[in-house]
């Protein structure tokens, strides 16, 4: 057997054939280049023993259920790499769906436009939000001092301007009048009790803080971003959600209720209701 079929099978158990087959061409990709042209003319069983030892190593961490991304210490997320380590939630693709429609929408108005990104993380909506809108001047808060070393890294090795704050989403300040255009947020949103039916890569790997919220207060930090959002917002700015799709409908109730306009929910590639928009009055 192939070395190559070889390291596949090791977290077959963790993953369905296919994903597993995907993430070892990225890893083989990332670190030697290897096209799938090099992967089948067997070129992988031809590295040095000290390059099949790297791979032992990583594929040991990968059985463990250690996300990939974390082990190559990178995601990509709009075409652009972003550092990410386990202080930080690794960028999803449903998330460039939500920073390609708030570009669009921006991009549409002239002028300078005053961003704010709460919940940053990585900095991968602040950073690509910061070089797809003309004009941008992004803020970006996160409650974690690792999370943010992260993300400034990030938006540094992107060329990114973008002003980092930490700042906790529970306890906004209440000074910041009509100040943003744009206010976006990722918080956490998935309950307790869907912990169940998740996978153990992410509920081992990924940082609690980021993803989870309890039972009884789904809408947690939704409620508080959207009580800022309020005043902050400048009239006719926009604010952005992604969300769990269970809550879909009480979003919308929600921020009707803390006064916004034209509140309507947006589907991500999947068809799944991930994100939700209302303006200010």
């Amino acid at each position: 057997m192939q070395l190559y079929d070889r390291l596949w099978r090791k977290i077959a158990p963790l993953y369905d054939g296919d994903e597993a087959k995907a993430i070892t061409r990225l890893v083989l990709e990332e670190l030697f280049s290897f096209t799938l042209t090099d992967i089948v003319c067997g070129r992988v069983d031809e590295l040095q023993d000290d390059e099949k030892e790297r791979l032992a190593g990583i594929f040991a961490r990968l059985e463990k259920g250690e996300p990939v991304q974390y082990v190559l210490g990178k995601a990509y997320f709009g075409g652009r790499a972003f550092h990410v380590a386990e202080g930080v939630l690794i960028p999803r693709p449903e998330t460039e769906v939500l920073c390609s429609e708030i570009a669009k929408e921006a991009n549409a108005k002239e002028g300078e436009k005053a961003v704010l990104d709460i919940g940053t993380g990585s900095g991968c909506i602040a950073v690509t939000l910061a070089l797809d809108i003309e004009n941008a001047k992004v803020s970006a808060w996160d409650i974690s001092h690792d999370a943010l070393a992260i993300a400034s890294g990030n938006a540094k090795e992107l060329c990114a301007e973008v002003d980092f704050v930490e700042q906790d989403a529970l306890n906004a300040p209440s000074e910041n009048v009509d100040m943003w255009d744009v206010i976006v947020s990722n918080p956490p949103y998935i309950c307790e009790q869907e912990k169940k039916d998740m996978a153990v890569n992410v509920l081992n790997y990924e940082p609690s803080l980021a993803l989870f919220v309890p039972d009884d207060d789904p809408l947690r930090f939704y409620t508080a971003i959207a009580t800022y959002a309020a005043h902050a917002l400048k009239h006719g700015g926009r604010l952005y959600f992604e969300i769990n799709p269970i809550y879909a409908n009480d979003m919308l109730k929600m921020m009707a209720g803390k006064g916004f306009m034209n509140v309507r929910i947006i589907s991500d590639q999947y068809g799944k209701q991930r994100f939700v928009c209302g303006m200010k009055q």
